[in-house]
């Protein structure tokens, strides 16, 4: 099968959520709930973890590699936390490119680089994982930070995005995972079925949505199950590093 081309049938049932839809209609209802959060994504992001996002995002930055001069793509780019970090990393003769499937999200992520002045080595387009459009060996490094979940074929985007890295580069995946503290999962779980939709209600008027998230971060490959997925794809040296108990991770592999 040719890299980066879908592995999952279309008429096939695939998770959204807790809920099964046919995997031609995921995308599209992912989309829906970026549309619908979008205007409150940040804010609701600094409220969900204490601000510790943030902490996250720049442990994995520091993890890039990556060098001034290098060429550097954002997988889910969002509203462009990571994005302004790796376009910081390549410097002005570097290039850092920021993909997204929603371009409500990625337009925000847009205007939030040109209001830090981080736009000349910076391209925005708009994408789906699991279909990469660029050639074969493009990048010195991919990240994609909380976006695999939201994925309809995860196989096929690892499949993609390591067909656009460059030997010797390496993929960068922070998630939400599971946590591997004893006593904490109870603790979690309360949280993410109780207070997380009522924010969502209460600050975003979107409850469904934040109920939709915390039942994807269940649904989502476990730390070595996505490991295994990786190496699956073709990464070399796979392994993660556990942030907050195992409620993230931040996984990596390789190009040789």
């Amino acid at each position: 099968m040719k890299s980066g081309t879908s592995r999952q049938p279309r008429d096939a049932s695939v998770d959204f959520g807790y809920e099964q839809v046919a995997a031609s209609e995921k995308a599209g209802r992912v989309r829906g709930v970026f549309d619908s959060v979008a205007a409150k994504y940040d804010l609701m992001n600094d409220l969900m973890s204490g601000g510790m996002h943030r902490l996250w995002k720049r442990f994995a930055l520091s993890q890039t590699g990556l060098r001034p001069g290098q060429r550097a793509l954002d997988v889910a780019s969002g509203t462009g936390d990571l994005g302004v970090g790796i376009a910081r990393q390549v410097g002005s003769s570097g290039l850092a490119v920021l993909t997204d499937i929603n371009w409500e999200m990625l337009s925000r992520g847009r205007d939030r680089l040109l209001d830090q002045g981080v736009a000349r080595n910076v391209a925005f387009v708009i994408a789906n994982a699991e279909c990469l459009p660029f050639p074969d060996r493009s990048f010195d490094c991919v990240t994609i930070g909380f976006g695999l979940r939201n994925v309809t074929d995860k196989a096929a985007a690892l499949s993609s995005m390591r067909r656009v890295l460059r030997p010797g580069g390496r993929l960068l995946v922070l998630e939400f995972s599971q946590p591997r503290v004893a006593g904490l999962k109870p603790l979690y779980d309360a949280y993410s079925f109780s207070l997380l939709p009522a924010l969502g209600r209460v600050i975003a008027g979107d409850e469904a949505s934040y109920r939709y998230l915390a039942e994807s971060i269940r649904m989502h490959p476990d730390q070595p199950a996505l490991a295994a997925m990786m190496r699956e794809a073709g990464f070399d040296e796979c392994r993660w590093h556990n942030l907050a108990g195992g409620i993230v991770a931040l996984h990596s592999g390789y190009v040789y």
